[in-house]
């Protein structure tokens, strides 16, 4: 018995080393046929970090975003591609495709469930972080951005050529363009200007062949595909072409804060019923989170912030505010004016008279443990179901609330015109924020539940059938892509909460231009499962 027992122990250990061989040499082919693929005008070997460069690790953790993903346990790339030109994305395709090998790409590592990442098979990094050129026309009010470049250094380049321009997309700088665009993209211009996505007008990519594409060779359908319904399923994007849209010389801003004590109840009454069809200039962002109680020693409750931007003076903004959100009682000292570009920084909480130059900066002002959900409210949620929700919030302390208005321009953009269909309908869209400051995956899976009890507690008051979800806020709870047999099935749990109608036009055009699924992550978009004639 022992010497059975010795034995299988044994060739165990002989099988893991046969198979550690095996992984060295595959992984050393892949490096070698990368090597072989280089451009002698762009050398590819400056661009790669294994685990043996002395840099790997910070070249990784240097834009991973969710502290949940940067643990000792986090499975790790085989190598990190940092990509200085178009052939460098060409080879990481071929050489990917020839030898099986995962890949991932981050532009700027902002996705909420690391999936531009995070892999637990084999598989390496596309980091496209030097790939952030950005070319503005204001003759033509358009511009060429790289995916690797920020928000914040797409608006700070944007004004830089032109104070009267600005662009409508995330409230936070350092996320990447990539990623951002690839899901549809919003902002506090929405109401006004649509998504990110409504004014894109050309991109470039390369595809599962190592192909450079533009709009008019890749076609209308591979497009559409890539403006909003995940780039990352498609190819590899290289750079988009946006429409830069007009911005006033002022704009006016104000952040104020009520408690339910001071009747917030009653002024998110009448903000749910005006927030979505106010004038198209104004955007008012509700967040609630749980403070302590001013007046009730030793207890809690809910405060909610109004956040504003108003493309125009204050002046204007008061007469609307006064007539159509008159319980917040917005006074003139609230009001804020300032440049556009200034106004990202207030919204990203950075301190008045910040200079704007600080958008340039790739390092976010925090790192947390995080988690993310999204949601979408079709009809006002009645008194006694926010009074309902406060006690939950209070009860559960730490998720919050956030509510962002659509209406405007957002409901006049057909569901079908981008793979983006939360249009015509949709009162607001809700985001579940969670965050922490403690690693180990007990403490995040607390966190982690706490927020999905605020999600089921939310379930009578938002859409059904589908529930549907925002793709930039992404969440691996809605269902998970194993990439196999059921691929098909597994992708239509969470693309019908996302993309709704346009998911099985997404899925045609990935089996037309990906047959071989080659571009996949665990909630890409699947091919249409093989069918024998």
């Amino acid at each position: 018995m022992l010497r059975s027992k010795m034995f299988a122990l044994l060739l165990l250990f002989l099988l893991s080393i046969s198979w550690e061989a095996t992984s060295d040499l595959a992984h050393e082919n892949f490096l070698q046929c990368l090597l072989n693929h280089s451009q002698p005008s762009y050398p590819i070997s400056t661009a790669i970090y294994t685990p043996n460069n002395d840099s790997y690790s910070s070249v990784l953790q240097s834009y991973i975003r969710n502290l949940r993903f940067n643990m000792s346990t986090t499975p790790k790339p085989l190598l990190i591609l940092t990509a200085l030109h178009e052939s460098h994305v060409q080879a990481a395709i071929i050489c990917a495709r020839e030898h099986n090998l995962q890949m991932k790409i981050r532009s700027g590592g902002h996705d909420y469930e690391g999936v531009s990442y995070v892999s637990d098979v084999p598989f390496f990094v596309l980091d496209m972080f030097n790939l952030r050129s950005i070319d503005v026309d204001v003759a033509s009010e358009t511009a060429w951005i790289q995916v690797g470049a920020t928000l914040g250094e797409v608006y700070y380049r944007v004004s830089e050529k032109s104070k009267a321009h600005g662009f409508p997309a995330g409230v936070c700088p350092t996320v990447g363009v990539g990623g951002h665009f690839g899901g549809g993209g919003y902002g506090n211009m929405m109401r006004k200007y649509g998504l990110s996505v409504d004014n894109i007008i050309d991109a470039k990519m390369v595809d599962v062949n190592g192909r450079l594409l533009d709009r008019k060779s890749m076609g209308e359908d591979l497009f559409w595909a890539i403006t909003g319904g995940g780039g990352s399923s498609f190819g590899v994007v290289l750079a988009y072409k946006i429409n830069i849209v007009r911005v006033p010389e002022v704009v006016t801003v104000f952040r104020v804060r009520r408690t339910v004590d001071q009747n917030a109840t009653d002024i998110v009454e009448q903000w749910q019923q005006v927030a979505y069809n106010i004038d198209d200039d104004l955007f008012i962002r509700l967040t609630m989170d749980v403070v302590n109680s001013t007046t009730r020693i030793g207890e809690n409750t809910v405060r909610t912030t109004f956040r504003a931007l108003f493309l125009g003076d204050s002046e204007r903004l008061l007469s609307i505010m006064n007539a159509s959100l008159p319980k917040l009682g917005l006074l003139r000292s609230d009001c804020i004016e300032m440049s556009w570009l200034e106004s990202v920084l207030f919204w990203t909480d950075f301190p008045l008279g910040t200079p704007t130059d600080a958008l340039l900066s790739r390092t976010p002002q925090s790192l947390t443990y995080l988690k993310r959900k999204s949601d979408y409210v079709q009809k006002p949620i009645p008194r006694d179901g926010l009074e309902g929700i406060w006690k939950k919030m209070i009860e559960l302390q730490v998720p919050q609330l956030t509510f962002n208005p659509y209406g405007g321009k957002m409901w006049e953009i057909p569901a079908t015109e981008r793979p983006f269909p939360h249009r015509a309908g949709n009162l607001w869209k809700i985001q579940y924020a969670t965050n922490w400051n403690e690693g180990g995956q007990e403490v995040a899976n607390y966190y982690i539940d706490l927020t999905r009890q605020l999600y089921s507690y939310m379930t009578p008051f938002v859409s059904k059938n589908p529930r549907q979800a925002f793709l930039n806020y992404r969440d691996l709870d809605l269902g998970i892509n194993h990439n196999g047999k059921e691929s098909y099935l597994e992708g239509r749990v969470y693309g019908i909460k996302y993309f709704q109608e346009n998911f099985n036009r997404l899925v045609k055009i990935k089996t037309k231009v990906d047959p071989g699924n080659f571009f996949r992550n665990e909630q890409s978009i699947p091919t249409f499962p093989y069918r024998k004639k």
